[in-house]
Formats: C-alpha cells, structure tokens, sequence
C-alpha cells in the first residue's frame, strides 16, 4: 500500500474547505466534486468585478482569468504553454475535434462499450464513419490485442478514456497511442475521470488530444472543459465548428474573413461561462497547491481501506485486479443499485449508481472511517442482512 505524503491533519485542514462534508459521508467525486470555500469564492469575485467593471470587465479581469485556467490545465498535465483550449463541455469539444476529420481514407472511429456513451454518440450521427464498440468479457476493461486487431489504416481516430466510469480501471494510454501512431491514427483520451486523481504527463503519454473538465475530480463544479491539442496538430488542423473566441483577432468584428488563432484557441467556440472558469481555476489551484501525486497516494491508501472493509463484509466487487490500475472508483454489483443509492442518501451517505451496480469514489478529504460507515450500510442492502 502506497503511503501519503502529506500528514493526517493537513488532510483534515483540506477536508474543512468543503462545508458539504460536515453534512454528509460524502463519496461520489466521479459524478460531482463538492462545492470547495475558494471555488465560491472565485465565483463571488466574478460578480464582484461584473458588478464594479460592468462590460469592461472582460477587459479588466475576465479574459485573463481564462488565460490562467488554460495555464494552470497545461501546468497540471504538463502540457506545452499554447496548447489548451476552453470548452463548455466534453461533447462541444468533441464536436470540434471530429469536425476536422475528412472521413474518406480514414472513416473508422475505435471506441469501447466501457467508455461513457459522448464518445461514441459524436460520431455515430455522422453519415459515413464507421464506430467500432469494442466489447469488454469481463466489463472491467478491453485487452491491449483487442485494440491492436481493431486499429488498422482505415482508423482516423482512437477515442477513449484514460479512466473507464464504469470500472474504475485505469487504461494503458501510452500503449494505446503507440498502437494508434503505428497505424497513422490520432487518439484521443477523456480524461474526465483520470486528471486531478492521477498524474497526467501528455507528452509522456503521447497524446493526440486530451479533454477534461471541472465536475468530477477537479473539483470546479459544471461548465468547462477544458482541451489539450498536440502542438503540431494545433498548426495542422482547421476546425469546420468555430465560433469568435477561435478567431485570431477576434475583437476586430471583422464578419467577412475569419483567421484561425495560431495556437489552440482556434477549437474554441463562443463566449465560455466566466462563473465556471473562476471555480475551475480554484478547484485546480488547489489540487496543484496539495500535489497531484500526494492526492494519488492519499486515495490509494482510501480505495485500498474501502476494498479491504468490502471483502471482510462479503460484498461482492467489481474492480480491477491490479492496484496499479485502479483509480477512485469502486463498484459494487447490487440486485438494486438505485434503492440501495436512495437508502443510503437517508443515511446522509451520497454515492450513485451505474446499470447493477452502486459506485462509491472517495477522495483525499474523505476518511476511513466514511469508509467503514458505507460499508456497514450497503452490507445490509446488498447481502439482505
């Protein structure tokens, strides 16, 4: 078991930033990370400065305060300066991407039943793209060979997750994106379960494109996403979906040419929701202020407590065989995920559910002893005693 390098009462003081955690034994980060006091904060000045500066605050603080998010995204997956965009969600960004795929040559798109259904919904509507589903055995993840006899040179794009929401298994990107590149395929990774719970390292990983946002695990409520593009692709690809904020002189009005931003601005679409970029870039300051790697370790030693309590209760689990590729999510098979996920809101326990399973995620502010309070009462729900 991997051991945290932060003390037990630094946690408890980042566990007080969270006002919800004095309401509830609250376990559900992969679905909605709790309203943090400074991403309130950021948000109180947003209208604080909209309240003073009026439309001038665009000028005085907002488009700097976008500027920042894109800066502190880049800095957390380690990412060159220039090659993140602002989105409003994973499917606009999507949207984005896939409008700069010509689809002739190359019209297969390669995707899992694991993944959350955005990835496959973008291009199942578009005449002519062929979307591989690969299946799982096992639900828990798609072997390495599968992908290899499924990539080939009719592959425009692999898209997937970094983190499968179904399983919490933690994918072998780097793998996957040398099985695309060999082919001459692009890949693309959400990594809306995966950024602020793992280290992210793009250029290690070799990445085409890497997405992901502040509802889950980086603690910045709904809103934005944000997108990171290999810097040479930013230079190569012209997006068919666009709007004034991927213009390159974008405050010229200038209705008769449109120039793409010569960085990755240009997959950007309209004005982003500004209370969202404030609250994203706390949540973010945050996790780079703690250490990503210290969050992981500190979840290791959670999810490896709340696996060991679920086995001495006989709860029956489905996760991944190997600790290493196991990230926050723990998932448990129930006859009825949604009652146990409602019995267990009464309790003043918030977890979700996904089709036959309740799913439980907790995070460096939670505690065991949150752990063995979940446990003793899903025992009952589950087991039936």
């Amino acid at each position: 078991m991997l051991s945290s390098t932060q003390p037990v009462t630094a946690w408890e003081t980042y566990r007080q930033e969270f006002p919800t955690l004095e309401r509830t034994t609250y376990l559900n980060t992969c679905s909605l990370g709790p309203l943090s006091q400074r991403s309130r904060a950021a948000m109180e000045r947003f209208m604080a400065t909209w309240e003073h500066y009026g439309a001038s605050a665009w000028y005085q603080t907002w488009l700097g305060e976008c500027a920042a998010l894109r800066a502190n995204f880049e800095q957390l997956i380690n990412a060159p300066a220039g090659s993140v965009a602002l989105a409003h969600s994973i499917s606009s960004a999507l949207s984005v991407v896939a409008s700069c795929y010509p689809y002739t040559e190359r019209s297969r798109i390669v995707t899992t039943a694991l993944d959350f259904p955005t990835i496959p919904y973008q291009w199942l509507v578009k005449p002519g793209v062929e979307v591989v589903i690969l299946p799982s055995e096992d639900h828990i993840q798609v072997p390495l060979e599968q992908w290899a006899a499924a990539i080939d040179d009719c592959t425009a794009l692999v898209a997937t997750s970094h983190v499968l929401f179904t399983s919490g298994y933690i994918q072998p990107v780097a793998e996957l994106a040398c099985l695309a590149h060999a082919a001459g395929a692009h890949i693309l990774v959400d990594g809306y379960q995966a950024a602020g719970q793992l280290s992210v390292d793009v250029q290690a990983l070799d990445v085409d494109y890497y997405l992901s946002g502040g509802l889950k695990w980086l603690l910045g409520g709904p809103g934005i996403v944000e997108l990171y593009v290999r810097p040479e692709l930013v230079q190569q690809l012209e997006p068919t979906i666009t709007g004034w904020f991927a213009h390159s002189t974008m405050f010229n009005f200038d209705a008769e040419h449109f120039a793409y931003a010569d960085d990755a601005r240009r997959f950007e679409l309209g004005t982003p929701a500004l209370a969202a970029v404030h609250a994203a870039k706390a949540g973010i300051d945050l996790l780079l202020e703690i250490g990503v790697s210290a969050v992981r370790a500190r979840e290791v030693e959670l999810v490896c407590d709340l696996v060991d309590r679920a086995q001495e209760a006989g709860l029956p689990l489905k996760i991944p065989p190997k600790l290493e590729e196991h990230a926050g999510i723990v998932m448990f098979p129930a006859p009825d995920a949604s009652g146990a996920v409602k019995a267990l809101k009464q309790q003043g326990i918030i977890v979700d559910h996904r089709p036959g399973h309740v799913r439980v995620s907790p995070y460096f502010y939670n505690m065991p002893e949150e752990n063995e309070q979940v446990i003793a009462a899903l025992k009952p729900l589950i087991l039936g005693r």
